[in-house]
């Protein structure tokens, strides 16, 4: 967002506003990169109990004649300002710099939009052009070769031997005792089947 162009008279007319005169109710702060400009003024009549000098300056924006009222914009720092949360205004570097800031995080958020859309994505549709190209692409297991077992192996092996290597595989997997010992391992559902009710 540029800056709109300050003319040379507008500039000294703001200065000669900004100055802090004793008559003057109203002072010239500052103005924005929209064309915007804040005032800082004290009310004619302060409320009764408080001196003038201790009632609290009031901050406005005044707007272009030319802004709709649905397309004024006011920045974050101006509204801090607005709202007393910041003594000083905003200068039009700080300024400047939040708005490229602002640019720079939409580019880094529009990036990081497209390198998550790049992604495949787990529950997509399985006849989506992903899971076809998913499809197309050889799985890691079916690209290794397999160690086959050597014939010997396969065949049958001495029947005094089986009984020692079923007993060598039971103490090594340590979960096969637990198992076994569970209450409802064994436990299987069967079809419902109810009894007639009792007449009355």
């Amino acid at each position: 967002m540029s800056l709109k162009r300050i003319g040379p008279i507008a500039q000294t007319w703001y200065k000669w506003k900004a100055l802090r005169l004793p008559w003057r109710k109203r002072f010239f702060i500052g103005y924005d990169l929209q064309g915007n400009t804040y005032w800082e003024f004290r009310l004619a009549k302060p409320s009764p109990g408080t001196a003038p000098s201790d009632s609290r300056w009031r901050r406005i924006v005044h707007y272009p004649r030319s802004t709709h009222l649905s397309q004024v914009a006011v920045s974050p720092p101006w509204h801090q300002w607005l709202r007393h949360m910041r003594r000083d205004p905003p200068s039009l570097d700080e300024q400047k710099s939040d708005v490229a800031r602002q640019q720079k995080m939409k580019y880094l958020a529009a990036e990081a939009d497209a390198r998550w859309e790049a992604r495949p994505r787990v529950m997509e549709d399985h006849g989506g052009p992903a899971a076809a190209a998913a499809a197309a692409l050889p799985r890691e297991h079916d690209a290794l070769p397999t160690k086959r077992e050597p014939p010997r192996e396969q065949g049958r092996r001495p029947e005094g031997d089986g009984g020692q290597a079923q007993r060598h595989s039971e103490d090594k997997d340590p979960w096969a005792k637990a198992r076994s010992q569970g209450p409802g391992e064994a436990w299987q559902p069967t079809a419902w089947s109810p009894t007639a009710a009792k007449k009355r």
